[in-house]
């Protein structure tokens, strides 16, 4: 039975002068249990749609991801959060965005895809579904965060919006303590059927304004998944991701050029994306198993997993 699961956290300015040994020990535990989780699924012989909301529930419940318990509060000291799966197989996709109290946010995108007729629902509306659907709600006082409250409570009174994955902001200029940051979750993944799938969850950026939404949740921008092609979740600064529409992009190339899974992806990670002056990554796997992490920051937090026994867990450059 073969598969492979790959994940991240988030990618940015990740290095060894932000990083302590109790925090590399964190990491590389979270990272193997979202692991453990999704490739308890394809061992099973379950599908790549279950393996990576299993393994993007895992990171969601750990506070030391901006996703789920870990999100970064809003203008208004709220948080917001984002989330989308796609089939590969089917091209079916679900997502969500500025939802508030829902536990699992990647849980509601698969029931939007599956139940709603619809593929993007949003804020109140978003809401009032997962309601109907019977999807665990969560407390303000589960998902408040010290760290997270204390890194928004810096710029809440600034136009500032602090990028979750980078050391500044998006008027250019530093912000107070911004050495432990943390990024966007995703996964990808081939099941022992050839299909694949993607999905991404995230909380967004710390301050953000106006209901701001980001790539995570734009089918073809954050998130993407074709059999034909490949499935892919991104992690960065959005806007950026957005407009290069880069999940798709990556497909294209592949489907339209002949590019190679890894070759596809440094295109638009490595040329595209640094023109714009886009910042972050994205992983990536084809039906045939084949995975890549790539980026242009410093370092992300990732992993993966497969039916051979290999198994790997990073966070610094390649």
């Amino acid at each position: 039975m073969s598969y492979t699961l790959v994940i991240h956290g988030g990618a940015g300015n990740i290095t060894p002068a932000i990083m302590n040994a109790q925090m590399e020990a964190d990491y590389t535990a979270a990272l193997q249990d979202a692991l453990r989780k999704g490739s308890d699924v394809l061992k099973k012989g379950g599908s790549a749609m279950d393996a990576v909301v299993a393994a993007i529930c895992e990171m969601e419940d750990n506070p030391l991801f901006n996703a789920g318990r870990g999100s970064v509060f809003t203008k208004k000291g709220v948080n917001e959060m984002d989330a989308a799966v796609m089939d590969g197989r089917t091209l079916e996709a679900g997502a969500i965005a500025g939802v508030r109290n829902i536990k699992n946010p990647i849980r509601l995108a698969r029931e939007v895809m599956l139940h709603s007729g619809h593929v993007f629902l949003s804020n109140t509306g978003a809401s009032e579904f997962a309601l109907k659907q019977g999807i665990e709600t969560a407390t303000d006082e589960y998902l408040f965060n010290k760290s997270r409250y204390d890194q928004w409570v810096e710029i809440r009174d600034t136009d500032y919006t602090q990028l979750d994955h980078k050391g500044d902001n998006l008027k250019g200029g530093p912000i107070p303590n911004t050495g432990h940051k943390f990024g966007t979750v995703g996964a990808v993944a081939c099941d022992a059927a050839g299909n694949i799938a993607a999905g991404t969850s995230t909380g967004g950026m710390t301050n953000k304004r106006f209901n701001r939404i980001g790539d995570s949740p734009v089918i073809g921008a954050g998130t993407y998944a074709n059999n034909k092609t490949c499935a892919i979740s991104c992690t960065g600064h959005g806007e950026l991701f957005l407009r290069a529409v880069a999940a798709y992009d990556v497909s294209c190339l592949m489907e339209y050029k002949g590019l190679s899974l890894q070759d596809a992806c440094d295109v638009v990670i490595k040329d595209k994306l640094v023109k714009l002056g886009g910042e972050g990554g994205m992983i990536a796997v084809n039906a045939k198993g084949e995975y890549t992490f790539c980026f242009n920051s410093a370092g992300m937090y990732r992993g993966m997993a497969n039916s051979a026994g290999e198994e790997i867990v990073a966070y610094y450059g390649q």
